[in-house]
C-alpha cells in the first residue's frame, strides 16, 4: 500500500521539491475523487521528508473542497494557512498562479500501451496526414513507453509513421506576478503571433496570442490543456490529424472546440476502443453561436469572478467592464464560486453573464438559467463593433488581454439586425438602453390606452359616488 501510494503520487520528487525551495508551510490540494488518500499521501510525505534529514518543522496541511474550481491552484484556500506553496493533485488545467508556486502531481491512471500504440498504428495506415498524439495529463507518466512500442510497431508495417507527441508544459510553476502587480499583463516568453482571425481595423486588438501560440523563424509552439507542442511555419493545425488519448473530459472538449477544423479521434483508455464521433461537442459550438447573438441584445451584465488565483484575472475583468460600457450597457462585478441556477436567480435584472475563469471550467451548461452565461471570448464577438466570428474559438481569457482601452462605439451607427428578436435593434442608446425599430410608437400608444382606461375608471367611480348621495 505505502509502495503504491509512493509510485502513484511522486512522494520522493515531491519531498525533493520542498527540501529544494525550503518550505516550511505546504497545502496539499486534492480533488474529491483523490481525498480519500490524503492522509496516507501527507503521512507518506512527512516520512520521505524525514528520511532525507529535513527540517521536522515542516508542517502539511490538506485542503479539500476548494472555494472555485479543483483543476485550478487554490490560493485562497492556501493562504488562510499561510502556505508558502501548493502541491497539486490530479487534473490540472495548468492556469498561471498568481502569489504562490505550485508543485504538479497529475496521477497515473492505467494505459494498455500495446494497445494503444496498436490503435495508433492503425490510424496512421489510415491517415495521410501527420499524427498529433494529445493526452489527459494522467496519462503523461506513460509516454516514453508508447512512443517506444509504436516504435517497434512501425518496424514490421509500412504506412505513414509520422507521428508527433505533446510534451507536459510543466510540473513546477512560479507565480507570473507578485500581489502588488496581479493586474498586470501577463507576459508570453516569445514573441506574440495572431492567427488568421478575420477581422476589420476596429479590432485590430482582438487577440493578443492565440491558443498560447509563439512564432519563431521557423516553428510555432502552440500550449494548450497543459500541453506544449511545436509545428512548422508552413503548416497549420487543420494539416494535422489529432488522436487524443483519455476520456469525454473538459480537456478534450477544449481541444475539440479550439481546433474545430481538425479531424480528431479520442482513445477510450478504460474501454480501449476508438471513437471518432465528437458531434456532442460540435452542437455545443452552435449552441455558444446562439448565446452570443443572445447576448447582443442584453442590456445589464453580470460579470461573474469564476477564479481569484488566475494570472490577469484582474486585468481581464476591467477589460471586459470598458468593453460593455462602451458598447453603452451597464455591468455588475459578482465574485461567486461554482455558479448555479439558484445563485444566478438572484439577480434577475441581468440578461447575460460573463464567466471569468480558467479554459477548462468557462463553459458552463446554461440550459437551467434564467439568463444565458457566455465566456470572455465570446462577450468580445457580442459587443465588440466589428467582430466576426469565422468559427475559431479560444477558452483561455490570457488570449484576449490587451494593453489597450476599448474604444467606444458611435452613437450614430447603424441598427443592426436582432437574430434573436427578428427586428432592426438600435445599439448605444442613452443611458445605455437598446430597443428595436418601432417599440416606442407601440410603448405610446400603450400608455395613452392604459391612461384612458385609468380616467374612465375614475369617473365611473365619481358617478356611483353620486348616485349613493
Amino acid at each position: 500500500m505505502e509502495a503504491d501510494i509512493a509510485f502513484r503520487y511522486e512522494i520522493p520528487r515531491t519531498a525533493q521539491f520542498l527540501r529544494d525551495g525550503a518550505y516550511t508551510r505546504v497545502a496539499l490540494q486534492f480533488p474529491d475523487e483523490m481525498l480519500k488518500d490524503a492522509a496516507a499521501v501527507a503521512r507518506a510525505l512527512r516520512r520521505e521528508l524525514a528520511s532525507g534529514g529535513a527540517d521536522s518543522g515542516v508542517r502539511v496541511f490538506v485542503m479539500a473542497d476548494t472555494a472555485y474550481n479543483s483543476c485550478c491552484v487554490d490560493e485562497v484556500g492556501a493562504s488562510h494557512i499561510d502556505a508558502q506553496c501548493v502541491v497539486h493533485y490530479g487534473h490540472a488545467c495548468m492556469s498561471p498562479t498568481s502569489n504562490l508556486p505550485a508543485f504538479f502531481v497529475f496521477g497515473k491512471a492505467p494505459l494498455d500501451v500495446h494497445a494503444c500504440a496498436g490503435t495508433l498504428l492503425e490510424c496512421s495506415r489510415k491517415s495521410n496526414k501527420r499524427i498529433l498524439v494529445l493526452y489527459g495529463l494522467e496519462y503523461a507518466y506513460a509516454l516514453d513507453d508508447l512512443r517506444q512500442t509504436f516504435m517497434e510497431s512501425c518496424k514490421s508495417n509500412s504506412g505513414n509513421h509520422e507521428v508527433q507527441y505533446a510534451e507536459v508544459l510543466c510540473s513546477v510553476m512560479s507565480p507570473s506576478s507578485s500581489t502588488t502587480e496581479e493586474n498586470k499583463i501577463p507576459q508570453s516568453s516569445g514573441p506574440s503571433c495572431n492567427g488568421d482571425i478575420s477581422r476589420n481595423s476596429e479590432s485590430a486588438t482582438f487577440l493578443n496570442n492565440r491558443n498560447g501560440m509563439e512564432c519563431s523563424s521557423s516553428t510555432q509552439k502552440y500550449s494548450l490543456a497543459g500541453m506544449t507542442w511545436n509545428i512548422s511555419v508552413e503548416e497549420k493545425m487543420e494539416d494535422y490529424f489529432i488522436f487524443w488519448i483519455g476520456q469525454d473530459s473538459s480537456a478534450f472538449a477544449n481541444i475539440v472546440l479550439t481546433f474545430n477544423k481538425c479531424e480528431i479521434v479520442r482513445y477510450d483508455a478504460i474501454e480501449n476502443q476508438l471513437t471518432a464521433d465528437v458531434s456532442h461537442l460540435m452542437k455545443i459550438l452552435r449552441r455558444r453561436y446562439y448565446l452570443v447573438e443572445k447576448a447582443k441584445d442584453a442590456n445589464i451584465i453580470g460579470i461573474l469572478v469564476g477564479t481569484l488565483g488566475v494570472a490577469g484575472y484582474l486585468h481581464i475583468i476591467e477589460q471586459m467592464k470598458d468593453l460593455i460600457k462602451a458598447a453603452g450597457k451597464k455591468s455588475y462585478t459578482l465574485v461567486m464560486g461554482r455558479p448555479n441556477s439558484a445563485k444566478l436567480a438572484n439577480f434577475p435584472e441581468c440578461e447575460v453573464f460573463i464567466y471569468v475563469s480558467c479554459a477548462q471550467t468557462a463553459l458552463l451548461d446554461s440550459k437551467d438559467f434564467l439568463a444565458p452565461v457566455i465566456t470572455p471570448f465570446e462577450a468580445v464577438l457580442a459587443f465588440g463593433r466589428g467582430r466576426e466570428w469565422t468559427g475559431e474559438y479560444l477558452l483561455d481569457f490570457k488570449d484576449l488581454i490587451t494593453s489597450e482601452k476599448q474604444e467606444a462605439a458611435s452613437t450614430t451607427g447603424e441598427a443592426r439586425f436582432s437574430f434573436i428578436k427578428g427586428v432592426y435593434v438600435e445599439d448605444n442608446c442613452p443611458q445605455g438602453t437598446s430597443y428595436a425599430v418601432g417599440s416606442i410608437h407601440l410603448s405610446l400608444s400603450e400608455q395613452v390606452l392604459s391612461s384612458n382606461s385609468a380616467m374612465k375608471m375614475r369617473n365611473n367611480r365619481k358617478r356611483r359616488s353620486l348616485w349613493l348621495r
